[in-house]
């Protein structure tokens, strides 16, 4: 089959591999979507994050949306029903995962993962069959794909616990940013505003609801009167948000840090954090929030297709992550699509914009 392997920083080839075979309790499928994350991006633009570094060519791609090809036995699905797929697979055996905290499981396998773990960016792909979720008609492949970020601003505004009508503010708008906004809203926000330096996407983040979108963080500041927000979600890859964050942060409130920085300290202002009394959060991935998501993006009270910029094939994936990776052409979610039609020539996905108002 055909794939896309980094083989370190800079260097994605699009290479034949050869094609998996499922295991016990696994599932062969046929990749139809995958989303480049931003912990791609990392892979992509650093070789690695923190100690995970890429030593051996690896297939990257988490956010998944495939079709059943064989081994559906006991899913109740026909081949070729659309699914998404979780990348996770914790242990299910050790303390944290006996806590009910899969997410932070020590030995999780989470596919597109070093050293070894393959992803989704081929034509076909084994998953676990507890990790594959049935996919109504309503939604597309690409937005099934979007399922996976969409799960972890969900577990993001679980651990945020936010109050009906606090006002929350979002740094950084960039995919992640803009499911937080929607969901936000869903759990009570009485206002939400959003912050990004790329005109495109505080376009957006007004057409999906936020009640204020620009370019700098002291407008928040501006917006709430200097009082500021009751809760600041983070989720850029910024070193230097984490301590914008406590500055636009009301007395007493708290920062959710959902963001991975390119560089792997940040700091804090000390006096700041301490003088407010502020409560910090930090958001590891996701838990079991897969069937919650699909009913989110089924009944449309969240919209994942206008978050798509970009669409490319699968041969055409190095041009992907360097699109994502420099910024270029307002990029705010690219795909990739080995085995759908869609446009898949690089080019700009802009109707979806039109969904969103």
């Amino acid at each position: 089959m055909i794939a896309a392997r980094i083989h370190g920083a800079g260097d994605v080839r699009v290479e034949t591999v050869p094609c998996p075979s499922p295991g016990p309790d696994e599932v062969l499928l046929a990749v139809t979507t995958v989303g480049l994350c931003g912990s791609d991006h990392h892979y992509y633009r650093e070789g690695g994050i923190g100690t995970a570094r890429i030593t051996a060519p690896l297939i990257l791609g988490h956010e998944i949306a495939a079709r059943i090809v064989d081994g559906s036995a006991g899913l109740g699905l026909s081949p070729g029903a659309l699914v998404a797929v979780d990348p996770a697979r914790s242990c299910g055996g050790c303390e944290w995962c006996r806590r009910g905290h899969t997410n932070l499981c020590p030995k999780v396998r989470f596919a597109g993962s070093p050293p070894d773990v393959q992803g989704a960016l081929a034509e076909y792909l084994v998953a676990a069959r507890a990790a594959v979720h049935p996919v109504p008609p309503s939604l597309s492949a690409a937005a099934a794909a979007l399922l996976e970020p969409l799960g972890v601003a969900i577990h993001a505004l679980d651990l945020a616990r936010l109050r009906p009508l606090d006002t929350v503010a979002i740094l950084g708008a960039g995919p992640i940013g803009l499911l937080l906004l929607q969901v936000a809203r869903l759990a009570g926000a009485g206002a939400v505003f959003a912050i990004d330096p790329i005109p495109r996407r505080t376009e957006l983040a007004r057409a999906l609801g936020a009640d204020e979108a620009g370019n700098a963080w002291e407008s928040v500041l501006e917006w709430t009167n200097g009082r500021g927000v009751d809760t600041v979600i983070e989720a850029t890859d910024s070193s230097a948000a984490p301590d914008q964050a406590t500055r636009v942060v009301r007395i007493g409130g708290q920062v959710v840090l959902v963001g991975i920085p390119e560089q792997e300290e940040f700091s804090l202002s000390a006096s700041v954090v301490r003088r407010k009394g502020l409560t910090l959060r930090m958001v590891r991935r996701m838990g079991e929030v897969y069937p919650r998501a699909i009913r989110m993006a089924a009944s449309g009270r969240v919209l994942l297709e206008p978050l798509i910029s970009h669409r490319y094939p699968l041969a055409q994936a190095p041009g992907a992550f360097a699109l994502q990776a420099d910024h270029r052409d307002e990029v705010v979610k690219v795909v990739v699509e080995p085995g759908e039609s869609g446009r898949g020539n690089g080019e700009p996905a802009r109707e979806n914009e039109r969904e969103a108002n």
